[in-house]
């Protein structure tokens, strides 16, 4: 597994805005190109006092926070770079209260930009076909169980969501209106390929995904069964239990209205185990 990317490895990166406005204008156009308006190729310079740069040839403007959330923020771009960081490096997420602390910014600038960075997580991870083996299952976050214990029951406000995760693979995540089979099957048959193998547990609208081109086994949780030969949902689980624990420990209430932004924050993080390094620099690309 490659290092993680330190926090004096960082500092010494982007010292300043300057160095973050450079790095995001290569990013995005590159550290030498052809001018949108003259057509004549060189290097851009960086304006004085002015976050952009201008071509040597015209005086063309470009300007590298255009399109992004830095754009109309007055917070400075080494802030939202530095936030970027805590996100990418942080195992449990990073709530608004800490954002305000470490970044020395109002509680409502900490909660814009973090919702922001993880808008821009999912856009980065995007949705792609799920294929192979995929194990699924569903969870309930937040709220409480109704008096019986059920999530399933009407009466809970418990918020329901969709995981789906291929073996040694991807991960994708759903915040559910219900758990309908008319609900979960037209998101398995959306995101997993045809002739995939889907492992899930006992639960009834799970039952009849082999008529839909899949090879499908299940294990009974409720007879503490929980592998059946290449069937079982522990990866999917041991996600479950990483991301509540998380969202207990860091966020403690997480709305319903938001919970998709949450969730794919830890999709990312998941999605990018292999290479934590390259967490920050691929959110970069993003822009």
């Amino acid at each position: 597994m490659a290092k993680n990317f330190t926090v004096t490895e960082f500092f010494k990166r982007f010292p300043d805005d300057t160095s973050c406005l450079q790095h995001l204008f290569e990013v995005r156009f590159g550290a030498s190109l052809d001018c949108p308006k003259c057509g004549k190729h060189g290097k851009f310079s960086k304006i004085t006092k002015v976050p952009a740069y201008q071509c040597s040839w015209c005086a063309y403007r470009i300007h590298p926070m255009a399109g992004t959330p830095f754009e109309r923020s007055s917070t400075p771009l080494q802030k939202w770079f530095y936030a970027m960081y805590l996100f990418t490096t942080s195992r449990h997420g990073v709530p608004a209260k800490e954002l305000q602390r470490q970044l020395g910014v109002t509680y409502k600038t900490a909660w814009r930009m973090g919702h922001e960075i993880r808008k821009y997580m999912g856009k980065v991870d995007g949705d792609g076909g799920l294929a192979g083996h995929v194990e699924v299952d569903e969870a309930y976050i937040g709220g409480k169980d109704d008096t019986t214990g059920n999530p399933n029951n009407p009466k809970s406000n418990k918020t329901p969501i969709l995981g789906m995760v291929e073996r040694n693979g991807n991960l994708m995540t759903y915040v559910l209106p219900n758990v309908r089979t008319e609900t979960l099957i037209p998101l398995l048959r959306n995101n997993i390929e045809k002739g995939s193998t889907i492992s899930s547990d006992s639960y009834n609208a799970y039952r009849h995904i082999a008529k839909h081109g899949y090879k499908h086994g299940w294990v009974k949780h409720s007879l503490h069964q929980y592998k059946k030969g290449i069937y079982c949902t522990n990866t999917i689980e041991g996600f479950w239990s990483r991301l509540k624990n998380s969202i207990n420990g860091t966020h403690v209430h997480v709305s319903r209205k938001y919970l998709q932004n949450y969730l794919v924050e830890f999709e990312y993080r998941f999605n990018m185990r292999a290479n934590p390094s390259l967490m920050f620099d691929r959110l970069l690309l993003s822009f």
